[in-house]
């Protein structure tokens, strides 16, 4: 317990640091996709859109899309946002950590430039098609990648779908995206056969989904192998929102992750949603048996959830305030108790992760998207040296070779 502790407070101690050592200038946003608009909420705007609902499940696909096209007031979120932004904040080079990662001696960037050079403008070309027809496929693709690294390393098991696999697992039942990387597979299959593998497939897509969204791009190395054994029961091992941070600190380290990576990957909810059903427990009167609502959750966003997720098969956004924009305001969501699920507001309220969650909130975005792009290349090279040496390049994502 000492050394998390002294971790986390010199860690905070370099970010502070790194802040003051940062050139100084006006500091200026990310500028997003056009086609990509905000949707800030407010919390004096939940009991407004509650009475706009009609009731039953029916009509929640409708309801869903009139709270997004709500027009936003001099009062939202967004504005208050503005308002807290610092003019003068710094700009940030942040390192990249590429050349420190253990998995360097198995992947490298041209793995692919001689035997498949045309791979990557494939996988981008196919991920910009189904996002630019359904946006939801994105942040969907990042859950995608972190279920398929958070098991047996990035070896692409998530995506083999037989009976007993962890693709048809009940925790799994709610991933998307798997059409994608079929798509993307079947045309770099006749570009140049049995090069490519799926689990480098889906690591690259990942990145271009992050990007579209708005978010950083970074490069990735190749040279991963399809691992052969899925098995359904090891999904359970992947963290599903309900977990305390001594669980969560000690499941990212197991993979080769720190504390810093657990804070940043959890900033992926800054987009993409999570089905109702992922936070009933913390509504309803029933939490932790204390006969109310779970008191953590802002008073005001508990009663718009209540409303808004009587069904547990319904969507809600995870970032309450800027759901459409890659940005660091979900950090933001978790200092006014605006963390969705129990994971999210648990990295506010346990001091080994807090004082990393400030420094995110407050400094300027650009730090949060550099650092974001570092933590996702370490999770994309995660592996299993003994998956690795036995694997395979898949010819179907979906089924290991011996099966086609």
């Amino acid at each position: 317990m000492k050394s998390s502790f002294s971790f986390v407070f010199l860690l905070i101690l370099v970010l502070q640091l790194i802040l003051a050592s940062a050139h100084n200038g006006k500091y200026e946003r990310a500028t997003y996709h056009d086609n990509y608009e905000g949707a800030a909420q407010n919390d004096q705007n939940y009991d407004d859109q509650d009475q706009k609902q009609e009731k039953g499940p029916a009509k929640y696909d409708q309801n869903y899309k009139q709270e997004r096209e709500q027009p936003q007031n001099d009062q939202n979120y967004e504005q208050e946002d503005r308002d807290e932004q610092d003019d003068h904040a710094p700009s940030l080079d942040i390192p990249t950590l590429l050349d420190s990662l253990s998995s360097d001696d198995l992947l490298s960037f041209g793995h692919y430039s001689k035997s498949c050079p045309k791979a990557e403008s494939i996988i981008n070309k196919h991920v910009t098609k189904f996002v630019k027809e359904d946006r939801t496929l994105a942040p969907s693709l990042l859950r995608l990648h972190f279920h398929d690294c958070a098991v047996y390393g990035c070896d692409g098991s998530i995506l083999l779908n037989h009976k007993g696999s962890e693709r048809t697992a009940e925790a799994s039942k709610s991933l998307r995206g798997f059409e994608v990387i079929d798509a993307i597979k079947a045309e770099i299959e006749e570009e140049c056969p049995r090069t490519v593998s799926c689990a480098d497939i889906l690591t690259a897509a990942s990145r271009d989904a992050t990007f579209l969204l708005g978010g950083p791009y970074w490069d990735v190395p190749y040279g991963r192998t399809d691992g052969k054994v899925s098995i359904d029961r090891d999904a359970d091992l992947v963290p599903m929102g309900r977990e305390n941070i001594t669980t969560l600190i000690e499941f990212y380290q197991s993979k080769g992750l720190n504390v810093l990576d657990l804070v940043i990957l959890s900033g992926a909810h800054t987009i993409g949603r999570a089905t109702c059903g992922s936070v009933q427990h913390r509504l309803y009167n029933n939490y932790a048996g204390i006969g109310r609502p779970d008191e953590s959750l802002d008073y005001g966003y508990a009663n718009f959830l209540t409303r808004k997720c009587r069904w547990a098969s319904e969507y809600v956004d995870l970032d309450a305030r800027t759901p459409q924009a890659f940005d660091n305001v979900y950090y933001k969501n978790l200092q006014g108790n605006l963390g969705l699920l129990t994971t999210d507001q648990s990295l506010y309220s346990d001091p080994r992760t807090s004082p990393i969650v400030d420094a995110l909130a407050d400094g300027p975005s650009d730090f949060f998207e550099h650092q974001f792009a570092v933590s996702m290349t370490k999770l994309g090279n995660i592996l299993v040296p003994t998956v690795h040496d036995g694997g395979e390049i898949r010819t179907k994502c979906y089924s290991v070779n011996s099966n086609n």
